[in-house]
């Protein structure tokens, strides 16, 4: 299989009946099966139980929760002003289903936007939606074009949780250069963390690599260092839910002790990532907001308990690693580096009062 015949969602119909399919990503890999939502609430759902996760595809998959919520208000015979509110009310409830992933809100805010401007049909709304799914896989496969180059014929590459196509519109941010080199036909090698406590790497990344043949070895996140300290891994990275303007990047918990050990053994840390998951209104790292997710997580594995009743639990589904332990962050605008406020403003074409702390 081509990695570019991965996919995670797909919107079937016209903006009347079409309801966006999900490829449940719980289930995941023993078992693949699509589900339909056919209502803003059932998308909430997905995003929020992780059917859908990692930050890109939850941004388009809420584009198409307005597209529907806008389908039933059309149906249902709502005035302009009605439709309106039914966006306002959908971009609230999808928008409180996962805190960290900015991208979500970026792409609720364009919705918001565009009822704001007077559109009030979901025409209008399935074609910034497609619009949004469309451009993140061109942007996907300019980030595996512009960083591929850095793969040598041989290396071996670290990573953790999933950037892959399951978390995107396209076939990845930190997976995209691995598919690039891997379709060119250089020799290479992954070693995948198992990233728990959900084991996105086990589940979903080993998946992803399986089916397109590219090889890989899973292990254990604390084996990582050890790899590292042998001179096995030759670099590393990562995609992103959020980067602050200092360049700070929250990620998937365990991220930052891939940038601590990385650092440590001179192994290059990169971090790849579209332009929707930079929030220039956050100043820093210490500014974005964790996501803290169900104990039973940590505490209980496929309904066995794995620790005593009663033990206390911490379980942030993210940690922030500063922008001094990055090599780079690859975008589908470029590649910048060094990670600084200047450089971030640079590549993104942002104002540089929106990159500077408040």
């Amino acid at each position: 299989m081509n990695a570019r015949d991965l996919r995670c969602l797909a919107f079937e119909g016209d903006a009347a009946t079409g309801s966006l399919r999900v490829l449940d990503q719980r289930l995941l890999p023993a078992i693949e099966r699509w589900f339909e939502c056919r209502s803003a609430g059932a998308v909430a759902l997905a995003i929020r139980d992780m059917a859908v996760r990692g930050a890109p595809a939850i941004g388009i998959a809420a584009a198409y929760g307005v597209a529907i919520a806008v389908q039933e208000a059309n149906r249902r015979g709502y005035p302009s002003i009605a439709v309106r509110e039914a966006v306002e009310d959908t971009v609230n409830k999808l928008g409180a289903t996962r805190p960290t992933a900015v991208n979500l809100f970026w792409a609720l805010e364009r919705c918001r936007t565009l009822a704001a401007q007077g559109a009030d049909e979901a025409s209008q709304f399935l074609e910034l939606a497609r619009a949004m799914h469309e451009d993140d896989a061109q942007g996907n496969r300019r980030i595996g074009e512009t960083f591929a180059s850095r793969i040598e014929d041989g290396m071996s590459l670290l990573t953790h949780c999933n950037a892959g196509a399951l978390a995107t519109g396209g076939y990845g941010t930190a997976l995209a250069p691995i598919y690039v080199a891997h379709e060119s036909g250089r020799r290479l090698h992954v070693y995948v963390d198992e990233t728990r406590p959900r084991l996105q790497g086990a589940r979903l990344t080993a998946w992803e690599l399986s089916k397109v043949g590219v090889p890989f070895t899973l292990i254990c996140d604390g084996m990582a260092a050890s790899l590292m300290a042998k001179g096995k891994i030759q670099l590393a990275i990562t995609g992103a839910d959020r980067i602050a303007a200092s360049g700070d990047v929250a990620n998937k918990i365990g991220t930052y002790s891939v940038a601590v050990n990385a650092a440590h053994h001179q192994v290059p840390f990169h971090v790849a990532a579209p332009a929707s998951t930079f929030d220039l209104s956050c100043p820093d790292g210490a500014s974005i907001a964790i996501e803290e997710r169900n104990p039973s997580e940590v505490t209980d594995w496929a309904g066995e308990r794995t620790c005593p009743s009663g033990a206390r639990v911490y379980n942030p589904s993210f940690d922030v690693t500063p922008a001094r332990l990055v090599r780079s962050i690859v975008t589908e605008r470029g590649e910048i580096s060094p990670v600084h406020r200047e450089q971030i403003a640079k590549v993104l074409g942002a104002p540089m009062d929106l990159a500077q702390p408040r």
